[in-house]
């Protein structure tokens, strides 16, 4: 690929590397980007600024295995110094958010890998085998995050929440990613007694495990931030708003940035 003056051409430490799922998730954000013509790249891939950051933005698709696709791509062909994950997802009904609200996570959590029993599910390292291992650490279901990029975001989403009304609550937790989407309040309730041991879970989503999982196997840091659209439980999508929830992430993502507080 040669594009001159690109941005990840520019120091390490002044490039960022965004995720999303879908453009549904990074309309906003995508206005101060432009798309790279290359079709070697296999997704949509959007470079920039933000502030003084350089930014390298690409969208993955929905699911763990195009999540994980996107952020190896990412990685392998633009050596971010940090890599940013966004877009929406569901609180569980004991985090207390509502939609519109921002959630921040301190850890991904695979909430499908393990194993099922006659009394029920255990997680993966029931199997004994780990998803990663990089020397003495052994990786089953859960992914730390960068503490330091969450303990800033969270300190620096004041910013937003000045300005939008909207958000009324910013929390950090643990995130679940999923392969299927919750629809009932059992299984809701099922899924937080499941990982309550891990501190409680505040958040469910269908790709920040697999992009936390690549993350760590190439030791970069990770953020990931998501607006409420809905809570989890029987499903009703006139409860959801969707629009909402990717406009306050992405302004949460956007002021971070802009403001260089990440």
């Amino acid at each position: 690929m040669k594009i001159k003056n690109a941005a990840w051409r520019q120091p390490l430490n002044q490039l960022a590397g965004l995720v999303s799922a879908t453009e549904k998730e990074s309309r906003a954000i995508l206005k101060t980007l432009r798309r790279i013509k290359d079709k070697s790249l296999a997704l949509p891939v959007y470079q920039g600024k933000i502030g003084k950051t350089n930014i390298i933005h690409i969208i993955s698709g929905i699911g763990k295995t195009n999540a994980a696709h996107a952020a190896t791509l990412l990685i392998e062909k633009f050596s971010p110094s940090t890599v940013i994950n966004f877009g929406i997802g569901g609180a569980y009904p004991s985090a207390n958010l509502r939609a519109g609200d921002i959630a921040i996570a301190d850890r991904e959590i695979y909430g499908d890998e393990g194993l099922w029993l006659r009394d029920g599910f255990h997680k993966a390292d029931a199997i004994g085998i780990p998803l990663l291992k990089k020397g003495r650490k052994k990786y089953f279901n859960e992914f730390p995050l960068d503490k330091n990029l969450m303990q800033k975001a969270v300190k620096f989403s004041g910013l937003v929440t000045r300005h939008s009304p909207l958000v009324t609550e910013v929390k950090s937790g643990a995130f679940v990613t999923v392969s299927t989407a919750t629809g009932t309040g059992r299984r809701a309730r099922e899924i937080e007694k499941r990982f309550s041991a891990s501190g409680g879970a505040i958040c469910e989503n269908m790709e920040g495990a697999a992009v936390a999982h690549i993350c760590a196997i190439y030791n970069i840091p990770m953020l990931e931030i998501r607006g409420i659209s809905n809570i989890v439980e029987d499903r009703n999508r006139d409860l959801w708003d969707i629009e909402t929830a990717a406009e306050n992430c992405q302004k949460t993502v956007f002021v971070l940035l802009k403001e260089g507080r990440i």
